[in-house]
């Protein structure tokens, strides 16, 4: 495994496991084959419902809990000062642990200000390691950066060779904040794992294309958290240490950008209407 540095100085691998989609009754499971094929930060968030399922896991993973690194979010409805704090409660006890490794804004609606407020707190308490957002634009991003008294460490956001945020990765680097993907396959859309460009690539480097794309993300400095369950691709996803591309690989793959996502436009406002709307509890 490889390790990137927060500006802090905290350090996370830079590749983790994502767990969006993946169905609360089949979570432990997945991250239980996740931990076997070497992954250590687990990503979730309260949002997905499955948080009580990866603390069983951990639990039944024997592992130290310093040797896990654990993120979890904030969802919208929960914004807000005293919110985010019976939040990041909750999902202490969800998950069955004391602190957390990587706390995230989920989305930049609601009152995210006074999220931040309560984050600021917690990590100063040493209740979390480290603080973040995701989804936020680059203007967002620098507003809250300049009106905040801890900077965020993470920006998480779509990522991956049709959607390169060349724009987003100036802003976050004027504010010594690394980008983390996800997203890094492109949730498999665009038949990516098939474009013909990316095939030579990996045909050149005896590789697969997930495991090209990869090693693209850790080459640029971001941290990438791809999902599946199952456990042949998880091996295969984190066995990318042992190759490096060359400068004509990334020039093609920069190529990929379209410059948009085809997932989600958080800058639309029948999305921010629509996640505003989302309630994860009563």
């Amino acid at each position: 495994m490889e390790y990137i540095t927060l500006a802090n100085g905290y350090q996370l691998p830079m590749l983790g496991y994502g767990t969006l989609h993946i169905p609360p009754k089949q979570t432990k499971e997945c991250v239980l084959k996740a931990f076997e094929a070497g992954y250590r930060l687990i990503d979730t968030a309260a949002s997905y419902q499955n948080e009580k399922e990866i603390g069983e896991a951990i639990k039944e993973s024997k592992l130290k809990r310093e040797e896990i690194y654990l993120t979890t979010k904030v969802w919208v409805q929960d914004a807000g000062y005293e919110n985010t704090l019976q939040a990041f409660h909750q999902s202490l006890e969800n998950l069955g642990v004391d602190y957390l490794d990587l706390y995230l804004i989920h989305q930049p609606y609601g009152d995210y200000y006074g999220s931040w407020k309560a984050m600021e707190e917690l990590y100063q308490q040493g209740k979390i390691k480290a603080i973040g957002v995701c989804n936020f634009s680059p203007e967002r991003f620098m507003d809250l950066s300049m009106n905040s008294l801890i900077h965020p460490m993470i920006n998480q956001l779509e990522f991956h060779p049709f959607y390169q945020q060349k724009n987003q990765k100036c802003v976050l680097k004027q504010c010594d904040c690394l980008l983390e993907a996800w997203g890094p396959l492109n949730e498999g859309q665009r038949d990516i794992f098939h474009h013909p460009m990316l095939l030579d690539i990996a045909k050149k480097h005896q590789k697969s294309v997930s495991q090209i794309i990869l090693r693209w993300h850790l080459e640029n400095h971001i941290i990438a958290i791809p999902k599946t369950t199952h456990l042949k691709r998880m091996k295969e996803n984190i066995d990318i240490f042992d190759f490096q591309l060359d400068k004509e690989d990334k020039k093609q793959i920069e190529q990929l950008d379209l410059g948009y996502s085809e997932i989600i436009d958080h800058q639309n406002y029948m999305t921010a209407k629509w996640l505003n709307k989302y309630k994860i509890h009563d």
